[in-house]
């Protein structure tokens, strides 16, 4: 896609001045290590947009059990329910999707690492970002297109460990997520959501899994941090 042309020029010309920067120290792995980097520089960017998620979140835990009473006390009337519900939200200056800003936010940037690892050329040159692996595994393969050579060989190995680091990412993010979800489908799909991101991860190069697991970390490690920080003063 031509919208993508520049952004993906711009991320070939910053990942590969780092993986050339940290070269002699990461050796066979520095577009790996580069591409780490470049999630984290993303993430930290997105920082003003976490911690206004953070108080959002913490809002709709405060307000939980006002939302489970709405459900209790008008269950059998949907509209007026979501009307309610909708008030209440209001009220408080929340939005229920409010902790979703960060993740909305970086979809352009994974779609661009994502078309980085599939561009055999970028601004009309050689990508040779394309060459590089980890630990044997090309940056720019999905483990659907290894499998064929045996699940348990080498590269397919990558992949899986980034798999099962991914599956524990989604099972604590289920996990929080079961806190603050309201009842019924709206709570099952919040809870059952980050599982998507291993399904994903089999389709998309290792380059962006790469990416998806980094931001996982990161946000696991934010929303430890932030969660405590934006606590409301006690009245």
């Amino acid at each position: 896609m031509p919208v993508f042309d520049v952004p993906v020029s711009l991320a070939y010309t910053l990942v590969k001045g780092l993986a050339d920067g940290i070269g002699p120290v990461a050796g066979p792995s520095a577009a790996a290590a580069a591409i780490l980097l470049f999630t984290l520089l993303v993430r930290l960017a997105m920082l003003p947009l976490a911690v206004s998620a953070a108080r959002g979140e913490r809002t709709r835990a405060r307000l939980l059990p006002q939302v489970q009473a709405l459900q209790k006390k008008h269950g059998r009337d949907p509209r007026r329910l979501q009307r309610e519900t909708a008030a209440l939200y209001e009220a408080e200056g929340a939005t229920p999707l409010s902790g979703c800003l960060p993740m909305f936010a970086q979809v352009p940037f994974f779609m661009v690492m994502y078309r980085l690892f599939r561009s055999a050329t970028v601004a009309g040159h050689q990508n040779v970002l394309l060459a590089h692996t980890l630990l044997g595994a090309p940056l720019g393969q999905n483990w659907i297109g290894l499998v064929g050579g045996g699940l348990f060989a080498p590269p397919s190995l990558v992949f899986l460990g980034l798999f099962a680091l991914l599956a524990a990412l989604a099972v604590w993010s289920s996990r929080r997520a079961a806190r603050t979800a309201p009842a019924g489908a709206a709570g099952a799909l919040a809870r059952v959501a980050p599982f998507g991101t291993v399904v994903f991860a089999a389709f998309v190069p290792l380059a962006a899994v790469l990416y998806l697991l980094a931001s996982g970390m990161w946000t696991a490690v934010e929303r430890a941090v932030l969660h405590g920080r934006t606590a409301a003063p006690a009245a």
